[in-house]
């Protein structure tokens, strides 16, 4: 896949304050190719390096949002597939903004079908809206692979049972958006029309305050998230 396929299946906008990344590949669900994921580094670069630009929203095209990797066309990519799968062994994603340590805010706005991959952007956002039509399931297990990264994720933002049930049964478990958003997962349900512009919204809404004092918000919060509550708070008194 060429650099200008790659530049149309994987978009990067910016709104006013607000930039954008896209996932374009509408035909394929968004699935990602390994030229995408080469990509995605750059774009999270290019969108994190802005100086117009003080939150980042990640949505997709049509009626999917991801599906995690294109198996399909990796399976024609050796070489690409191994190091895939060789980054995954050792823990060494570069997919989200929480792999890359962006520090600017990130809403990840699910407009439909999200599916294997496409949980790390749910798991690893700061704020997750979704559309009336969106899903979430985790086929991993029902191909034969291990769900590992995803649902840890997803387990540790809230609704552990939930996510291990997903996890467990793999393509047999679907959840739409309104279990979605009472396990936790998203904050918000509107309808597919007004998903865009609810996410343009909130990113206009977080721009308003000093981006560096956002930032250290975003930090403190991960960081209680992921120690313990003593730690998390700077130890006792």
């Amino acid at each position: 896949m060429g650099e200008e396929a790659v530049a149309v299946s994987l978009l990067t906008e910016v709104h006013g304050p607000v930039g954008w990344l896209v996932f374009n590949r509408p035909e394929a669900g968004n699935a990602m190719t390994a030229a995408m994921m080469e990509a995605l580094p750059r774009a999270w670069s290019w969108l994190a390096g802005a100086p117009e630009v003080r939150a980042i929203v990640v949505t997709g095209a049509g009626r999917a949002f991801q599906t995690g990797l294109d198996v399909v066309q990796l399976s024609r990519e050796p070489s690409a597939l191994t190091a895939m799968s060789r980054r995954t062994r050792r823990a060494d994603l570069r997919l989200t903004g929480w792999h890359l340590g962006v520090e600017k805010p990130i809403i990840t706005a699910v407009n439909g079908v999200c599916a294997g991959g496409g949980l790390h952007f749910v798991a690893d956002s700061d704020i997750v809206i979704a559309s009336s039509a969106a899903s979430f399931l985790d086929p991993h297990v029902s191909v034969g692979q291990v769900s590992a990264f995803e649902t840890i994720g997803l387990a540790r933002r809230a609704a552990f049972g939930a996510a291990a049930r997903m996890a467990l049964t793999g393509a047999h478990e679907r959840l739409g958006a309104a279990d979605a958003y009472r396990l936790g997962w998203v904050s918000e349900v509107v309808e597919p029309a007004e998903l865009r512009p609810a996410a343009q919204r909130l990113g206009e809404l977080i721009a308003r305050d000093e981006p560096s004092a956002v930032a250290a918000r975003k930090k403190a919060l991960w960081r209680a998230l992921e120690t313990g509550l003593t730690e998390a708070r700077g130890g006792r008194a």
